[in-house]
């Protein structure tokens, strides 16, 4: 269990993000959180000087859980010691399903980048082109090791198959949302892993 700190960090980001899909960005301020945790203003400002802050937190976690579930040192000392195809699928298909599965439970994010919550001004909007990006980088990165050792196609485009592979998933998830579809759902994760690796492996 996280530290007390740590507890009411995530109870804030939690709330906060339930308000900005809800009521949209704008509209929500930390007066508002405050009062639906039933804490004191000084409390967030502990951690956060304004709710865009809030907001940077939920996207630079999302990656942060996505380099962790992605680390390039566990790939390398897999594929050191591993040269069975089958176990090298299954090990990927692990690492892509989870890094999905980190987008597919933050819906947040997919309503951010398609504007899809009211308030966003342009520091925001910027913001989470940063956060695709970076969330791009280290797709394509991942993308070059297992080309590099054979694993995947030769003629795969690191950046272009891992943009494809973000919008794709994007999509996929805001339409489901639409439609009011469960999107958290282990079989689509599956099915959009597979279709993935049916394109890209060797």
């Amino acid at each position: 269990m996280p530290p007390k700190g740590e507890r009411r960090k995530l109870q804030i980001i939690d709330t906060a993000k339930e308000m900005f899909i809800k009521e949209g960005f704008q509209s929500t301020h930390i007066g508002q959180v405050c009062e639906k945790l039933n804490i004191a203003r000084g409390t967030v400002y502990q951690y956060f000087s304004n709710k865009k802050e809030i907001l940077y937190a939920i996207l630079d976690g999302v990656i942060e859980e996505i380099e962790d579930i992605l680390d390039p040192d566990d790939l390398t000392e897999f594929l050191g010691s591993n040269t069975d195809r089958e176990k090298i699928k299954k090990f990927i298909h692990r690492r892509i399903a989870g890094t999905l599965s980190v987008l597919v439970n933050e819906p947040i994010v997919i309503k951010l980048i398609f504007k899809d919550i009211v308030g966003i001004d342009a520091d925001v909007a910027e913001r989470v082109n940063v956060s695709i990006m970076n969330l791009a980088r280290i797709i394509s990165s991942e993308i070059s090791e297992l080309k590099s050792k054979k694993i995947y196609k030769q003629t795969v485009d690191p950046q272009i198959t891992a943009s494809m592979l973000i919008g794709g998933v994007m999509m996929i998830v805001y339409e489901y949302e639409k439609k009011n579809k469960d999107v958290q759902n282990n079989l689509l994760i599956d099915s959009i892993t597979d279709n993935y690796l049916n394109g890209v492996v060797e």
